[in-house]
C-alpha cells in the first residue's frame, strides 16, 4: 500500500498533466476572422443573483453595469475592470471577445427577438388607386 503523501503527489501530478494537455489543445475554431482579431473586450454575464450579499458586492455589480440575472455587458480590458471581475468572480461568467463581437443593448435585444412568422406583401391603406 502506498503512503498517503505519495497518493497525493500522484493525483496532483496526473491533474497537472491533464491541465497541461487541456491548455495545449487548440481551442475550437469558429471563424478565421475572429481568430485573427485581438481579444480586446470582456463579455461579462451575471449568472448568480446578488440577493443577500454585502453592499460592496452589489455595488461592484452596479459599477460593472449588471442589474439582473443573465444580463450581459461588454467592457474593454483594463486593470480596474479586471479587479471588479475578480471581486464578483463567483457570480459572473467572463469571456474574452474581439471588438467586432461587442454588442450594445439594442443589438443584443434584436439578436434575441424572434422572427415575425409572416411577411407583409402589400397594404390596402397605402395602395394607389
Amino acid at each position: 500500500m502506498l503512503p498517503l503523501a505519495s497518493l497525493r503527489s500522484c493525483a496532483s501530478s496526473s491533474a497537472r498533466a491533464q491541465l497541461r494537455a487541456f491548455a495545449s489543445a487548440a481551442p475550437p475554431s469558429s471563424t478565421s476572422a475572429a481568430e485573427s482579431e485581438p481579444l480586446t473586450h470582456f463579455r461579462i454575464t451575471l449568472r448568480r443573483s446578488a440577493i443577500s450579499l454585502p453592499k460592496n458586492i452589489k455595488g461592484t455589480l452596479v459599477a460593472l453595469g449588471l442589474h439582473r440575472r443573465l444580463q450581459t455587458v461588454y467592457h474593454r480590458h483594463t486593470p480596474d475592470i479586471a479587479g471588479k471581475i475578480l471581486t464578483v468572480k463567483e457570480l459572473v461568467s467572463v469571456a474574452n471577445v474581439p471588438a467586432s463581437a461587442v454588442r450594445n443593448k439594442l443589438e443584443q435585444r434584436l439578436e434575441r427577438k424572434a422572427p415575425r412568422g409572416y411577411v407583409v406583401t402589400g397594404s390596402k391603406l397605402h395602395a394607389e388607386p
